[in-house]
């Protein structure tokens, strides 16, 4: 059974179907069931001082990953060791594949951005974004979308295809329970600093390789502007908030020749964060198709690492 021919497989059945909205509102979605898991537990258990909180988040993301993987590993035994199992293990693997949804929310913030509406591309960006949209000028809002799609690049798309390629469909799908847990209860705040510590912390390991995958992927679907992505990507990555974001955002700033991340506004809190490719002019709203031209090159050529590595290992 060849793990990367499942995840090619998956990679295919994604651009092909998305995970269709009759089936998600039938049956919901792999993640969505995760999140609700993980929304009763912290309900449950996010309670008491801070050293309690850290035990009970500390089991609460192990429960939620085993959760996740257990079941994996026995679908995964059952599997024939062919091709014919490899294809079966992609439709599992499919719906936890972002690529075509990935596409869909930046090009819905692209849309109206390039014709002026502001109003719905605010609207829009506000589904993948967590800064103020009523605060965001059209730099703003395109600056917003093209960092979102260059980290969810990584955590949406490499990184489930990385350790689904490592590891199979427990890979997979241990994967995206960690990175559910980040995204819900993984915040520097009151409430989840302790109980979501190690989900955070786990996270941070589980995207570590995939992140800086995907910032090469991006600096070799640049082009020409290929030497000018690893210099901005070695010397700026390190400078973002995350240890893994910032590789992926920096090497699509300079493959677009454009700054991104900086000064940015959440609520009433102004998050005064370094730019990556500082001296480039700022995203236009013509330039977020651009980057959406980047992704699906960085995409394909992720695709053809898998299928090099179904042909010759």
């Amino acid at each position: 059974m060849s793990f990367a021919l499942m995840m090619l497989g998956g990679m295919v059945l994604d651009l092909l179907l998305g995970w269709p909205e009759r089936l998600y509102a039938r049956i919901g979605h792999p993640v969505t069931w995760l999140g609700k898991v993980i929304s009763a537990l912290e309900r449950r258990l996010n309670r008491g001082n801070r050293r309690r909180r850290l035990w009970l988040g500390t089991l609460t993301t192990l429960s939620t990953v085993a959760l996740a993987a257990l079941p994996a590993v026995a679908v995964q035994a059952l599997l024939p060791d062919s091709v014919a199992g490899s294809l079966l293990g992609a439709v599992l693997a499919w719906p936890l594949i972002a690529l075509r949804a990935m596409h869909a929310h930046v090009a819905a913030v692209a849309t109206p951005l390039a014709r002026g509406d502001l109003g719905a591309a605010r609207h829009a960006v506000s589904m993948i974004v967590g800064r103020d949209p009523a605060q965001l000028d059209p730099a703003g809002i395109a600056r917003a979308a093209t960092e979102s799609l260059a980290e969810n690049s990584s955590d949406g798309i490499v990184a489930p295809l990385f350790w689904g390629a490592v590891a199979g469909l427990p890979g997979i799908a241990a994967y995206k329970a960690v990175n559910t847990l980040d995204s819900m209860i993984g915040h520097r705040n009151d409430r989840y600093e302790a109980f979501g510590k190690v989900a955070a912390r786990l996270d941070d390991v589980a995207n570590w390789l995939p992140a800086r995958l995907t910032g090469v992927l991006f600096a070799l679907a640049s082009g020409r502007r290929l030497p000018a992505a690893l210099r901005v990507m070695w010397r700026d990555a390190r400078k973002h908030r995350s240890p893994n974001a910032g590789w992926p955002e920096s090497a699509m700033a300079a493959a677009l020749d454009i700054r991104l991340s900086g000064p940015r506004v959440y609520g009433e809190r102004i998050a005064e964060e370094p730019w990556l490719n500082a001296g480039a002019p700022d995203p236009t709203p013509q330039g977020l198709s651009r980057a959406l031209r980047l992704y699906r090159r960085a995409m394909a050529l992720c695709a053809l690492a898998l299928a090099a590595l179904v042909l010759f290992v």
